[in-house]
């Protein structure tokens, strides 16, 4: 993959490039979903696809191909040089100082070749394991919309004309099952999940099914809630989801577009000393975990809050230099061959408090087990979104509820949190534990 993306570079320069870099990608996933344990689809594919960006002195361009035929490559050059003299080149634009390139590709542990080499056959019977342990947890788990075993292997190596070259491999797995309860002619579904970069590291498909079991029956005879304002707590599924925001306001092109609330706000306090948010791509093993960013810079673990002090934005080169801050290592490719901003191992750090401990805390409020839509104006901060979960009264859960809405703002939400747990998981690349926000509107009827 490095000499084909030599080459690139090398018929770059010669048709008339100062600056250009590579990034390419093959990758192979399979999929197996099964339902009421009969197999529902086998999907095996396999990507290929090579991102070229071009520099002359005058333009820019990039573009994609997911033909890495030699011919496919040379046309790929000829024709982003060609777009490349019929635009006008951004003063911001172009690739990071050489100096500032990684000089080393550190192994993360991403890549678990023995976990690839599962049978398919064991693939379907991981799945139908799952899905027949949630069938099994509860009478009233009558229905399932089926469980998945999903399987994906990829290699990416990036070069540029500044003098960088590096590749690795990763690997990725995960089981989930969505089963449906069944009470008094009231269903209810919902799902529970394992994901890693190692097969060995995955929960039992029998505690993957048993939780989504206890997960769907809970929800039986669900009742809306009066509109009121209350605590308001969430599971860590959906406390990673407001720090999956935070990130999208603190991104280089939300801000230097204008439309984040936290524009021009670095060094302030946004939350209480108990609320750091780290985002680390340096985690051997994590699900975001990469030694080098889409443009080569060595990727480095960064504080985006610093026990509730903004302390950095998440940056590429171009949206730094748009700031006039340093990038921080966040470039991730687009499809299209362009550079956009990426978090890696988002998480919120765990506090003192039992999850128990929080939920005791409320006299009166709710807590949040799933978040629906994406009702969020991260210009003003305005945040509304459907969701589901129990109605908590004198310290314990009470009954749980639906269709109701939660609604609040970013900079008051994150000013409010005052509870975090110390129930930190990483199922994913983001991450949090059960925090509770003192005041929101909960809207019903």
């Amino acid at each position: 993959m490095l000499d084909r993306l030599e080459d690139l570079l090398r018929r770059a320069r010669t048709q008339g490039a100062v600056e250009a870099d590579a990034f390419m990608v093959e990758e192979e996933i399979q999929t197996v979903q099964v339902r009421l344990g009969h197999i529902e689809s086998l999907k095996h594919a396999r990507e290929s696809r090579c991102s070229l960006r071009i520099f002359t002195g005058t333009g820019s361009a990039s573009a994609t191909s997911s033909d890495l035929s030699a011919a496919a490559l040379a046309r790929l050059v000829e024709e982003t040089v060609a777009l490349a003299r019929v635009t006008q080149r951004d003063e911001h634009s172009g690739l990071p100082a050489p100096e500032a390139l990684a000089r080393e590709v550190p192994d993360l542990d991403l890549w678990d070749r023995e976990g690839h080499a599962l049978a398919v056959e064991e693939k379907v019977e991981r799945a139908r394991r799952a899905e027949a342990a949630a069938m099994a947890a509860d009478p009233r788990v009558r229905n399932s919309e089926g469980a998945e075993f999903y399987d994906r292997q990829a290699r990416v190596a990036y070069a540029s004309t500044g003098g960088f070259a590096g590749r690795f491999r990763a690997s990725s797995f995960a089981l989930s099952v969505t089963p449906v309860a069944v009470e008094n002619g009231h269903m209810e579904r919902d799902y529970w999940y394992t994901s890693g970069r190692r097969l060995a590291g995955l929960d039992s498909p029998e505690a993957v099914g048993r939780e989504a079991a206890r997960r769907a029956v809970a929800r039986l005879g669900a009742r809306k809630q009066v509109t009121t304002e209350v605590p308001v707590v969430f599971h860590p599924e959906t406390a990673a989801s407001l720090i999956r925001a935070l990130a999208v306001a603190a991104s280089g092109p939300s801000l230097y577009r204008g439309t984040s609330f936290l524009v021009g706000r670095l060094g302030e306090r946004l939350a209480g000393p108990g609320v750091t948010v780290v985002d680390d791509p340096m985690i051997r093993g994590g699900l975001g975990s990469r030694p080098f960013d889409g443009e080569g810079l060595p990727s480095r673990r960064t504080v985006l809050l610093d026990r509730g002090v903004l302390a950095s934005y998440l940056l590429d080169t171009y949206s730094a230099r748009k700031l006039g801050l340093q990038a921080t290592g966040h470039a991730a490719r687009e499809a299209g061959g362009g550079v956009t901003v990426g978090y890696t191992n988002l998480y919120l750090e765990l506090g003192p408090h039992a999850p128990e401990e929080i939920i005791a805390s409320v006299d009166r409020g709710l807590y949040v087990t799933e978040l629906i839509g994406f009702g969020i104006n991260f210009t003003t901060g305005d945040y509304s979104r459907g969701a589901v979960g129990f109605w908590i009264e004198d310290g314990a859960l009470a009954h749980p509820v639906e269709e109701i809405t939660i609604a609040g703002n970013l900079p008051g939400m994150l000013r409010d949190i005052d509870m975090v747990g110390r129930d930190l998981v990483f199922r994913d690349q983001t991450a949090a534990p059960t925090l509770k926000v003192g005041r929101m509107t909960v809207a019903g009827h």
